[in-house]
């Protein structure tokens, strides 16, 4: 689908026309997309105003949860008075004030792999916002099967973690990462998780999405990469794809 920009959308997203690697094609670009964002806690928060902003044309908010007064300390689309409501209705009634030309569609449900695998397919990109393997690894799978490039992110105590995954040719998938370890032991509840944190590697998956939908720069595809949130250092690693694993190889 081709979109193209009027007056006033050029004037909203000026200061993005004004970048040569972007410029009206990559707008046009992110305006077409569609985007599945699943998870509306610390990562979806941070995530979800940046894509919006940035001129996603739609997106679609996926998490059953309601709004804990715990956790208004990292979650910063949501209010005091929201507390007991819908996440993703109250992140949507927030996001369509900061643009309105933006279609956001909430799904107040936890979606199952069957779910995934309906639901996937209709999307350009996916943001893994959740918080346990389980749902990550459906997610993948379903990204895999309908090539679906795959944005995901993590964040407890201090610590963070980034990686994108192009669903094309011989690169890794989630998979080929979270089998080599099993699903975190202890929750934000249990462990801890600074505020700010959780807003680095939100932001960074907005910006590692909007890269892949306007088609600019180099993706961190088939990169790990890991924050240290007491020094402010990056680390990153290479992926390499497990030709036996059963998701995305031959097991």
């Amino acid at each position: 689908m081709t979109i193209q920009l009027n007056t006033e959308q050029a004037i909203r997203y000026s200061r993005q026309l004004m970048l040569p690697a972007l410029d009206f094609r990559g707008q046009e670009a992110l305006l077409a997309s569609n985007v599945l964002l699943v998870g509306m806690g610390g990562l979806g928060c941070a995530a979800a105003p940046y894509l919006v902003a940035s001129g996603v044309g739609s997106i679609t908010l996926a998490d059953n949860d309601a709004v804990d007064r715990s956790n208004l300390q990292r979650q910063i689309l949501y209010r005091e008075a929201d507390i007991g409501q819908s996440k993703v209705q109250q992140a949507a009634a927030s996001l369509r004030q900061l643009n309105s030309e933006i279609k956001i569609d909430a799904l107040q449900q936890r979606l199952s792999a069957e779910d995934l695998a309906t639901l996937v397919p209709r999307f350009s990109l996916v943001l893994d916002c959740t918080d346990n393997l389980a749902t990550r690894n459906a997610i993948n799978a379903a990204c895999v099967n309908a090539k679906v490039p795959l944005v995901s992110g993590a964040a407890i105590r201090f610590e963070g973690q980034l990686a994108s995954f192009s669903m094309q040719g011989d690169e890794a998938c989630y998979y080929c990462l979270s089998q080599l370890f099993g699903e975190q032991q202890l929750s934000c509840m249990e462990a801890g998780i600074l505020s700010p944190v959780v807003g680095v590697i939100g932001v960074m998956q907005a910006l590692e999405a909007v890269k892949i939908l306007a088609g600019v720069g180099s993706p961190s595809y088939g990169k790990l990469q890991l924050f240290d949130g007491l020094t402010g250092q990056w680390r990153q690693f290479t992926l390499s794809k497990d030709p036996g694993c059963r998701v995305c190889g031959a097991g």
